[in-house]
């Protein structure tokens, strides 16, 4: 059997898109079908796997699995590809429309004139900042701002924000010397989150600008994420480290975001999105 697929990417943040509108996977273990593409040596390569679909609640639907096969509710640079793979091949006829996700519908403006989608602007929606609405175990049920939080021999301060999928934030003093790699795996297991959860580690710049790495659950280190950015700068604010006002620039591996978490508590994101290569995978 084969599949027609495209590879797109957010800043890096890599994924394999396949069109449910053309494509019928009817019986196809969708847990399975991610891991087999985002494989390197014997798939595609990728962060994962994320479908395009008909959706009967906005103007086209999207199902995001993450490279170990769990599904995700969402994921903004792939909401960013969607909506330029929707533009660029006519499942919309307008430059802004409706996407519907498993954390709910957002909608989408594609910038600019042309034809071909080169920078998406994404209302990510408001943040969700209870412990439950994380979800994260501990006895104090409000936000969760610059709490002391024991891992290992060492105590963090930690600021959790969901954007749909929860996220876990840290402020570093230096993001080259931030301990992505030794704790982000740590972290994203802990029992205190029954959902897993997405770290970041954040360094400010400036008030309007901020340094970010990311370890995504059931991806690992990855070149961007963008509801983390959302949640860093949201984390940001609410640290009074950053303001509210005024666009914040997110510097990401992969390149840059531009968040604003507008008056009506609604985070807006807007970005680039690019389109690799097209083919077909062999299963």
């Amino acid at each position: 059997m084969q599949i027609a697929f495209t590879k797109m990417h957010g800043l890096g943040n890599s994924y394999i898109y396949i069109n449910t509108f053309d494509v019928s996977l009817a019986g196809q273990d969708l847990s399975v079908l991610a891991k087999k593409v985002s494989d390197p040596n014997t798939g595609i390569g990728s962060d994962g796997l994320i479908l395009i679909t008909p959706s009967e609640q906005a103007d086209v639907g999207m199902r995001m699995f993450n490279k170990d096969g769990s599904e995700g509710k969402t994921c903004g640079n792939g909401l960013r590809c969607v909506a330029k793979y929707a533009f660029d091949n006519q499942l919309v006829t307008t430059r802004t429309f409706t996407i519907e996700t498993r954390a709910g519908n957002v909608s989408a403006e594609i910038l600019g004139e042309g034809r071909v989608a080169e920078q998406v602007t994404i209302d990510m929606g408001p943040p969700y900042l209870q412990r439950k609405q994380i979800p994260m175990v501990g006895v104090n049920l409000e936000r969760i701002v610059n709490e002391p939080f024991p891992v290992g021999d060492q105590t963090l301060r930690i600021t959790a924000v969901s954007m749909g999928n929860p996220h876990a934030v840290f402020f570093v003093d230096n993001i080259e010397l931030a301990p992505l790699y030794e704790l982000g795996p740590i972290i994203t297991n802990d029992e205190r989150f029954p959902e897993s959860v997405n770290v970041e580690f954040v360094e400010v710049v400036n008030e309007n600008e901020l340094n970010f790495r990311v370890w995504e659950r059931g991806s690992g280190v990855t070149q961007a994420c963008g509801t983390g950015a959302c949640a860093a700068a949201v984390a940001a604010i609410l640290n009074k480290l950053a303001k509210r006002s005024e666009d914040i620039v997110v510097h990401l591996a992969g390149g840059d975001l531009i968040i604003n978490w507008s008056k009506d508590n609604h985070v807006w994101m807007t970005g680039p999105a690019m389109t690799t290569v097209q083919g077909q995978f062999i299963l």
